[in-house]
């Protein structure tokens, strides 16, 4: 009887181990698959939210140094230079005739390479000096839409990108890449094979801390409406208005989507498209945001610390040269304009065009010949404040800049 129950003993304890070891390891088995099964869903969301603009433009984080945006000058066309710490982008180099021009203002800033090169799409004022760009500078990463053209300017710049060792990478829409610690988001163009080329735009939204800047290439209301439709994050600080001030640009809908403190419009004086035109125009000054204008301010320079924002120059007019309701989306000029207006000289930024005097190896620019810091100079060359401060004479003399 003894012998019986130690051996029912000993059965019911062999039993009651074995369970206990079956429920350890199913229980160990279980929380393994569970953390198996998150590093799936992180693996593959992850960069869904790389890609999500609104998570982008949300995290604000604290910035070091300044942003500065120069809006060149190049007349009835666009190039925009952007800098952030040791890096740069450009985005469009002007018309053929404008090369060395944004090749000298990039120079001067002490750049030898540029991170990013953007030709928003293949019209001349927008890719006319990116082959010379290219060619003179060590080049990064080339952007351009997935939308070819038959003329010269296209062909060259297409040379010089293949001659370079390079490749152009498309855009893709809610894609973000860093300029230094800016954050850099396209959000056009949506699709491809408009009837109107400017619709290929590429629009690119960057983001320095609290401050953003929206640049919007020939982008007009096609693209602008699918941009809302897609539902993304369009507030900026600083809007590049669209198509040179074009009335087929920078419609109510997008304009009060932005929601911009600041506009700038690269335009040329007394252009025959008769841009910036009076709807454009008019939406503006009914929002009463200040206008910044390369047509009457010359190169516009922004600065942000991510906080605050700067200009070099105070605030253009609200005239206009022409209405857009008799002028066609494909920019040829038209001998129908009505209530053609003289464009109106902003005197705030007339200073631009004042001259000055700098020597070849001066950091500064001088309003008088005769300052006494320049009577030990040989060589004294003269010009607008504008070219002066393009070739890099970027601040006023101490000395005489009290008389002006």
């Amino acid at each position: 009887m003894k012998k019986y129950l130690s051996f029912l003993l000993g059965l019911i304890l062999i039993l009651s181990l074995t369970g206990c070891s079956s429920l350890t390891e199913n229980a160990t088995t279980g929380v393994s698959t569970e953390q198996q099964v998150t590093n799936k869903i992180i693996t593959k969301e992850t960069p869904q939210q790389k890609k999500n603009t609104t998570s982008v433009n949300t995290d604000i984080k604290a910035v070091n140094d300044t942003l500065k945006v120069s809006y060149i000058n190049v007349g009835q066309a666009d190039s925009i230079l952007i800098q952030q710490g040791s890096s740069s982008m450009l985005i469009d180099a002007g018309n053929n005739s404008d090369s060395e021009t944004v090749k000298n203002y990039i120079s001067n800033q002490g750049i030898t390479k540029l991170d990013f090169v953007v030709g928003t799409h293949p019209h001349e004022d927008h890719i006319g000096g990116l082959d010379y760009i290219i060619n003179s500078l060590q080049i990064g990463k080339v952007y351009m839409p997935k939308r070819t053209a038959t003329t010269k300017t296209f062909t060259d710049v297409v040379n010089a990108i293949k001659n370079k060792g390079l490749k152009i990478t498309v855009p893709v829409p809610r894609q973000s890449f860093k300029l230094g610690e800016a954050t850099c988001t396209i959000l056009a163009p949506n699709g491809s094979g408009y009837e109107d080329v400017n619709n290929e735009s590429i629009v690119i939204k960057v983001t320095f801390g609290s401050n953003s800047f929206l640049f919007t290439g020939d982008a007009e209301d096609v693209s602008e409406k699918e941009m809302l439709s897609k539902g993304y994050n369009l507030k900026a600080d600083v809007l590049k208005v669209g198509h040179h001030g074009s009335y087929s640009s920078t419609t109510q809908e997008f304009l009060n989507k932005v929601n911009p403190k600041y506009a700038v419009i690269s335009v040329g004086k007394n252009n025959s498209y008769d841009h910036p035109h009076k709807e454009n125009i008019d939406r503006l000054k009914t929002k009463n945001i200040p206008v910044y204008r390369t047509d009457e301010c010359g190169t516009i320079i922004v600065t942000s610390n991510g906080k605050n924002i700067s200009f070099n120059v105070k605030p253009g007019s609200y005239s206009y040269s022409g209405t857009g309701s008799t002028t066609s989306k494909s920019n040829t000029s038209s001998n129908n304009v009505v209530n053609k207006l003289p464009i109106k000289t902003n005197t705030t930024c007339n200073e631009n065009n004042k001259t000055v005097y700098y020597t070849p190896s001066g950091k500064s620019f001088h309003y008088d010949k005769n300052c006494s810091t320049l009577k030990r100079s040989k060589t004294i060359l003269n010009g607008t404040q504008e070219t002066a401060i393009g070739l890099g004479h970027a601040d006023p003399c101490n000395i005489c800049a009290g008389g002006n």
